[in-house]
């Protein structure tokens, strides 16, 4: 089988990254979908994948194995083990997709595939978790801490899957915290990967070797289309986790994490990335190619960090006490669900205050000359949310008046549509603190320059918020 020069490799996964648009399932157009979503997109597949169930969760949804390919290298990819962690999930549908085409310029690399390995995709290991997009499963069991118990029947599958393939790679996909930077920098990192270690002492062994092998060449070619924003993952030994153990018991185990983008809430971006990066390893698995590869390249790949906020405003003037002093603010926004099987909204809370001049933002905002002063409470008590469509919004937000107290209860998970913080009870706080919701303005002198309501300025106009 003729190999690929590096050059060559390079541009094969560009004209991947190109054509994407061309296999990309349009099933999937959010992350919140379901495991009714995927069920009708798995039985329409075709030749040469062939699908079979392979188990059920806990409460009777089943789960399927989608199997390509002939060769005598097995590979084994699943996907939501956390319910909540969908990037790779839509990415394997557009796999699907790749597999089944013919006639695009991609032949030889598919062949390549398909006649040296066999692989066996799970693309909703954890379906009752995906049902509620939460992180564990219906019986509240992480997935991914339940190697050695094996209490839950999603765990209990995994690993006989594991145990009977025998595969030689595995890839474990999951989603990360948004809030992940390359090393101290402020660059967000959009994808990070793990090769991760099978003791305590981080031992590196043929089959550890092999994933961090495999990681250097997804990472040389996503530094192509996202430069600077891939990250290495803490490989600290997880005697729980079923990527560590799996790597113990003798599959080579790569752990890809996919974070966040700005402006690409669905991860639509992030989606094409894992595709090119899936399907590269792939290709190196099947040819070889990655016996090449050096482990320092792996190893000089920055780890994690947590130097970002979604939103950091710089310089800002408190008054306490008749004194003036600076503050930054680190403001985080967290998804809601709400009611709608799709929908969600953000909860903003300021996460620290103080000198925070070595963190950075996702957004920034420099406040140098602006003081920060509490938002203005309107003066009448609403009888309900609907009242709020009465009132000029438009001019109350310019006189500072963005909170409104409500006198009957509210609904779970309401959320206002116009951008105003609805209070329930209490008040809104004379001055921002640890955990407060971030609803106030930013001024000079008398002149309103910023105002933010549950985290989001004007410019961004968010959702509102119930207190």
């Amino acid at each position: 089988m003729t190999l690929l020069t590096s050059t060559q490799a390079q541009e094969l996964s560009r004209q991947l990254h190109d054509a994407h648009d061309t296999y990309k399932d349009p099933s999937f157009t959010h992350r919140r979908f379901k495991h009714r979503d995927i069920v009708p997109v798995i039985q329409q597949l075709g030749e040469p994948l062939s699908v079979s169930q392979v188990g059920t969760s806990l409460e009777g949804r089943s789960i399927h194995q989608v199997k390509a390919g002939m060769g005598s290298i097995p590979v084994l990819l699943w996907s939501q083990m956390h319910g909540d962690e969908a990037t790779a999930t839509m990415a394997m549908f557009d796999i699907f997709r790749f597999l089944q085409a013919s006639g695009d310029g991609f032949d030889d690399m598919r062949q390549a595939i398909l006649s040296k390995t066999t692989l066996y995709f799970v693309p909703m290991l954890n379906p009752d978790g995906a049902e509620r997009f939460q992180r564990r499963t219906s019986a509240d069991i992480d997935l991914n801490r339940d190697a050695l118990r094996l209490q839950s029947p999603e765990s209990v599958l995994l690993k006989g899957l594991q145990q009977s393939l025998k595969p030689l790679v595995g890839f474990n996909l999951h989603d990360q915290n948004p809030r992940y930077s390359v090393g101290n920098s402020g660059r967000q990192a959009v994808v990070s990967f793990l090769a991760t270690a099978y003791d305590p002492a981080r031992s590196v062994n043929d089959i550890r070797k092999r994933s961090m092998q495999l990681i250097v060449g997804m990472n040389r070619v996503l530094q192509q289309f996202i430069p600077g924003h891939v990250a290495r993952y803490d490989d600290e030994f997880e005697p729980r986790a079923f990527g560590d153990n799996i790597q113990k018991w003798g599959t080579t185990l790569i752990l890809i994490e996919s974070g966040g983008q700005v402006g690409d809430p669905e991860k639509m971006s992030i989606r094409r990335l894992n595709f090119v990066a899936i399907l590269t390893a792939l290709h190196a698995i099947a040819t070889e190619s990655y016996t090449g590869e050096k482990t320092a390249e792996y190893q000089a790949i920055p780890e994690n960090g947590r130097t970002l906020f979604d939103l950091l405003i710089r310089n800002a003037t408190v008054t306490r006490n008749g004194k003036p002093y600076t503050v930054d603010l680190g403001i985080n926004h967290y998804e809601v669900s709400t009611d709608s099987a799709r929908a969600f909204s953000y909860r903003s809370t300021i996460e620290d205050l103080g000198d925070l001049s070595t963190f950075y933002g996702l957004r920034e905002i420099d406040a140098t000359g602006l003081t920060l002063t509490p938002a203005r409470l309107h003066a009448t008590t609403l009888d309900s949310l609907a009242d709020l469509r009465k009132l000029d919004i438009a001019q109350l937000r310019q006189d500072g008046v963005v909170a409104f107290k409500v006198s009957k209860p509210l609904k779970k998970n309401s959320v206002p549509t116009y951008p105003v913080h609805v209070l329930s009870e209490g008040k809104l706080p004379g001055r921002p603190g640890l955990g407060q919701i971030p609803t106030f303005l930013l001024k000079k002198g008398s002149q309103t320059k910023y105002i933010f309501v549950n985290g989001f300025s004007d410019e961004q106009l968010g959702n509102g918020v119930v207190d």
